[in-house]
């Protein structure tokens, strides 16, 4: 495999340092504007490489001709939030960024799966998936894996028990509507409602709904990366090794779950050829009207670009 990480921010350069430690490609390429960043990182990370004892060959380059051929890109090029931004409010900056983005890496990598981290995801991973002209299997949104995390840290956190233990699913949109969902969240096995009251889990789904604002409130001046960077290894992990997993991604939906023409968190079997099917669960009637808002939501922002 050769794997693309564009933008060489925090995000990416963790991300690209867990590919190439895990081996997930002979060949990384880190693509970033900043002349210099992207070649002294990859160098940095390479220079890494007896000692972690990995052999995945690390490239750092200002252009896109050396990403040639890629059979995946990770987009995580943008601008991160500051306290007090929403997700939404980097919507119009990032659009432009992601489009530019999308546009040279399908120049050079048309077989390539791209997978969409940057914000807000959803929005992005329409503007991704309408710039490429790709099948909707072939662009998908790293979401519902890293919301789902930290709903397992959090249910983990207040059970005092291991997070291996812990099963979680949150669909819908990354944002401030994810709909995480209690009754399909167990551990060991037991469902999360045998184990708290109402009230607990009310303030741990919060909890997770602003799980990214509370790391940019600790940080001020840049949001989460270690946590976004492994829900997508993950998933790279899936379709360089064929896994067949069951991950709660962003995709764009054709009437699953009632919803049509929209890109929204949903479970989905990821493998070699990147979403291979969308898994339907059933939901309750709240459950799918949480979703039905989310998925408004979602509607709305990419009515905003006018694509």
């Amino acid at each position: 495999m050769k794997i693309t990480v564009i933008g060489g921010g925090n995000v990416g350069a963790t991300s690209a340092q867990r590919i190439a430690e895990k081996e997930l490609a002979h060949e990384l390429v880190l693509v970033d504007v900043v002349e210099g960043m992207p070649q002294g990182k990859g160098l940095d990370m390479y220079e890494s490489a007896p000692v972690e004892g990995f052999d995945t060959k690390v490239v750092g380059t200002n252009s896109y001709e050396p990403t040639a051929n890629s059979d995946i890109v990770l987009i995580t090029a943008g601008i991160a939030r500051k306290p007090g931004m929403s997700r939404d409010d980097l919507q119009n900056t990032n659009a432009a960024i992601v489009k530019s983005c999308t546009e040279q890496a399908v120049k050079y990598s048309p077989k390539a799966i791209i997978i969409v981290v940057s914000n807000p995801l959803d929005v992005m991973t329409y503007v991704a998936m309408k710039t490429s002209g790709f099948d909707r299997a072939r662009v998908i949104g790293m979401a519902g894996v890293l919301d789902s995390a930290r709903f397992r840290t959090f249910i983990a956190m207040e059970l005092n028990v291991s997070v291996e233990d812990v099963s979680a699913f949150v669909l819908g949109g990354h944002g401030d509507s994810m709909v995480p969902l209690p009754r399909y969240s167990t551990v060991a096995g037991i469902p999360l409602p045998d184990l708290m009251d109402q009230a607990t889990i009310d303030r741990l789904v919060k909890r997770t709904r602003d799980g990214g604002i509370e790391i940019v409130n600790f940080l001020k001046t840049g949001s989460a990366y270690y946590a976004p960077s492994s829900a997508s290894v993950q998933m790279i992990e899936a379709i360089v090794k064929d896994k067949k997993r069951i991950l709660p991604c962003a995709v764009w939906l054709k009437g699953e779950y009632g919803i049509t023409d929209n890109v929204v968190g949903v479970p989905i079997k990821i493998g070699a050829k990147g979403m291979e099917e969308v898994i339907q669960i059933k939901l309750t009637a709240d459950e799918q009207a949480s979703l039905n808002k989310s998925a408004a939501d979602v509607k709305a922002n990419i009515a905003k670009l006018g694509m």
